[in-house]
């Protein structure tokens, strides 16, 4: 791998744009203020070139090259612990790798391979993978191996599992998300496989837009709050949700604003999480998917504190 480009900001986050002989994709690492790096630290690494579902919301469809192997995908973390911890003992209490940078994990079964291998890869207690899925249609073999790997190797909550869902309403749920996929009674019922005592919830997640519904009725038709949490997420501001007209429905510069719709939700007897970053993640790009030099490019650089460096021209990057 080569990393051709970079963006920043050392207390926040860092976007690595890397090139592979299939092309660019990107990998970052995050901290969550007022947190230390120590307490915990989340790394999001890409698993396909581009992506090519197309999520209304989502920069990172379009221009699919194919998937990544199991090496390229544990290059992207080895790298991202030596730029910290060159001596690859990782101290952070809780160690987050995501995957759910670029590209639908469930897509490629080597994610699995890979979470299999990686305790005995990395050094690091504190590790929790998580993995953030729409669940397409034919890929019951994933996710029959995910909960074979999370059983045996991720127990007692060492694993964070997520369905990206963004609105209850089935039909503008196929507009956001462009693909056949599972409906939320084949959902529903891997929660029931998946779900053993002591595991995390499953994260039902919404990045809500205005006007997208989320109703208690239908969670309760199909969703045990007992094995199941909502998160709510704003919306970030990626030039695809811009161009689908999408605005968020929380306000991410507004973190004491109250929502009566998601109150209902709390009311209805779920684990309710309003998740607002911070807001200089909009800034760096490390919210926004694929390309994040055309973004900062586009948007007339970044502000005092923070870095970009391009290592190869960047023509060769649009």
């Amino acid at each position: 791998m080569k990393i051709v480009a970079s963006a920043g900001h050392p207390d926040v986050a860092m976007v690595y744009v890397v090139e592979f002989p299939k092309g660019l994709i990107e990998c970052v690492e995050s901290v969550q203020p007022p947190r230390l790096r120590e307490e915990k630290w989340v790394l999001m690494i890409s698993i396909l070139f581009g992506c090519p579902i197309s999520c209304q919301m989502c920069d990172a469809g379009g221009h699919y090259r194919g998937k990544l192997t199991e090496a390229e995908m544990f290059a992207q973390i080895e790298y991202l612990i030596q730029q910290r911890y060159p001596d690859g003992y990782v101290p952070s209490e809780q160690f987050k790798i995501q995957f759910a940078r670029m590209g639908e994990p469930a897509l490629n079964l080597a994610v699995i391979d890979l979470l299999e291998n990686l305790p005995g890869r990395i050094n690091a207690p504190g590790l929790m993978p998580s993995v953030s899925t729409i669940a397409p249609h034919g890929t019951d073999d994933f996710f029959e191996r995910l909960i074979e790997v999370k059983n045996k190797i991720y127990p007692a909550g060492r694993f964070q599992f997520q369905f990206s869902i963004h609105t209850t309403d089935p039909d503008l749920r196929d507009k956001i998300i462009p693909v056949k996929k599972w409906g939320f009674e084949r959902m529903a019922t891997f929660g029931e496989d998946y779900h053993r005592p002591g595991d995390r919830k499953i994260t039902l997640n919404f990045a809500l837009a205005e006007n997208s519904p989320l109703d208690p009725d239908v969670l309760l038709r199909y969703f045990d709050p007992d094995r199941f949490l909502i998160k709510v997420t704003p919306l970030n501001p990626t030039y695809q949700a811009e161009s689908t007209g999408l605005t968020s429905y929380v306000d991410p510069n507004n973190k004491a604003a109250v929502y009566p719709e998601l109150e209902k939700i709390q009311e209805a007897g779920y684990q309710m999480i309003i998740s607002i970053g911070e807001q200089e993640e909009n800034q760096i790009g490390s919210n926004c998917g694929q390309y994040v030099q055309k973004h900062i490019i586009e948007n007339g650089g970044l502000t005092e504190g923070y870095t970009y460096k391009v290592t190869q021209p960047v023509s060769d990057l649009k």
